[in-house]
């Protein structure tokens, strides 16, 4: 549903921006967040992270209709905002460890009251020309590079199980009546696996992390070359909405120089 949605995408020629703190040794010079109840729910369980001078960003998607949904991806990035105000260098391992152990506090909650709860999670992390995914469930990243954009994670999902044993075709998945069932989701167990990606980066690059209440509803977009990254935010959004809103929709953009 995505496909063209970042096509076009090239570093602005006149903008110049100014360095960043040298504690995350990263190129990333921009980024920007958005988050919507959407026009359908009364309550925003999803939230977004971002601290561009550490070069670690996420988003969490707490799970519609299970207990404290909000708490859940509240927890994961309280989890990720201790961890970059820790002056300590971190790790890749460093970030897989604080998302697992949020996981665990999640379900401790939870099981202490009886109820299921938990959360789906994408995080980017970038240091220097190397980059770090991290998922669990079908929150989303994406990246745009030379006008061409790939989708880096795998979902997490019923639907994604069923295309990778040849039962159901990808143009299908979207329709299915059980495209929402994920398999994987930080606090649904004691212990997640973290799926994880390494990706180069280079100048130009545009990483787009994002809630499924972005992928199911947003509708292609033709964003013309160079413009900034919070116009395309605002128009992804945009566009989200006018299909309806069905869900909580979140995304980050990080643009790379």
């Amino acid at each position: 549903m995505l496909a063209g949605l970042l096509q076009g995408w090239r570093r602005p020629a006149v903008v110049r921006e100014a360095a960043l703190p040298a504690i995350a040794d990263t190129s990333v010079t921009r980024a920007a967040t958005r988050t919507h109840v959407g026009r359908v729910r009364t309550i925003n369980e999803d939230r977004v992270f971002a601290d561009t001078a550490r070069g670690l960003w996420a988003v969490a998607d707490g799970m519609g209709g299970h207990f404290a949904g909000d708490i859940a991806a509240e927890t994961i990035v309280d989890s990720l905002r201790r961890l970059a105000d820790d002056p300590a260098r971190f790790d890749d391992d460093r970030v897989e460890t604080i998302l697992a152990a949020a996981g665990r506090d999640i379900h401790a909650v939870a099981s202490g009251s009886t109820r299921v709860s938990g959360s789906t999670v994408v995080a980017l992390h970038i240091d220097g020309a190397q980059g770090t995914l991290f998922w669990a469930g079908d929150s989303r990243a994406y990246r745009a590079r030379r006008g061409r954009l790939e989708q880096l994670s795998r979902d997490h999902s019923l639907v994604q199980e069923l295309i990778d044993a040849g039962a159901l075709s990808p143009d299908l998945a979207e329709r299915h009546p059980q495209a929402h069932v994920i398999t994987r989701a930080l606090g649904a167990s004691p212990e997640v696996a973290i799926e994880r990606r390494s990706v180069t980066v280079e100048p130009g690059d545009l990483y787009l992390l994002c809630s499924d209440g972005l992928t199911r509803g947003c509708s292609a977009l033709a964003l013309a070359a160079g413009r900034p990254i919070e116009a395309i935010a605002d128009e992804l959004m945009a566009g989200a909405l006018a299909a309806g809103g069905a869900d909580n929709i979140s995304l980050v953009l990080i643009a790379v120089e």
